[in-house]
């Protein structure tokens, strides 16, 4: 072979936190994802890391084995005071969630707002609808949902680049717009 195998995604993310049981709160409890395992001492290793794993539920109902796994490593620096979408001193810039609908989506951002979760970017993509939070790590998670791909499939450069900033706090929060959303067509041709 000359060229490698394209890959059909990301199967799991593992990320190290300073404080599994902060952060499991925050998977499960922020998040929605259920916890499936954890690693538990065994004769051939008595002494594992602490870990623990979680999943989502997939558009057919079933669960992964596992979409994030977190270690805990106290030795982490701590976050910085204040999220921002770029120039943050943490590896991990965001970690997307697809949720399963607009309406779910909706119903999750009025349960964080709900929860007093500090929303700290509101936009709107050419190819999904985000919201962004942090956890306690610094990670910034943003909770997706997919427009239709008639809306972006035809120039994904230009979806990708499209971006409307929204309000993050209030009722103004929580609104999305289904009419007027830009469709991205294909990319002009260069004259010939």
């Amino acid at each position: 072979m000359d060229k490698p195998v394209t890959p059909r995604g990301i199967n799991h993310l593992v990320l190290n936190v300073r404080d599994i049981e902060e952060s499991h709160r925050f998977w499960t409890e922020v998040v929605g994802f259920k916890q499936v395992g954890e690693l538990t001492p065994r004769p051939d290793r008595p002494n594992p890391p602490k870990m623990r794993f979680y999943s989502g539920v997939r558009e057919d109902g079933t669960s992964h084995h596992h979409d994030v796994a977190l270690v805990e490593n106290r030795d982490l620096p701590a976050p910085p005071k204040e999220w921002a979408m770029f120039g943050m001193p943490v590896a991990v810039n965001h970690i997307a969630i697809t949720m399963p609908s607009r309406e779910a989506w909706l119903e999750h951002l009025t349960y964080l707002q709900n929860k007093g979760v500090k929303f700290d970017r509101r936009v709107e993509h050419g190819m999904t609808h985000s919201l962004y939070i942090h956890d306690p790590n610094g990670y910034g998670v943003e909770f997706v949902y997919d427009l239709p791909k008639e809306v972006w499939q035809g120039d994904i450069n230009a979806a990708l680049n499209f971006v409307k900033i929204l309000p993050t706090e209030g009722a103004e929060a929580l609104d999305d717009r289904t009419q007027g959303v830009p469709t991205f067509g294909a990319p002009a041709r260069a004259a010939e």
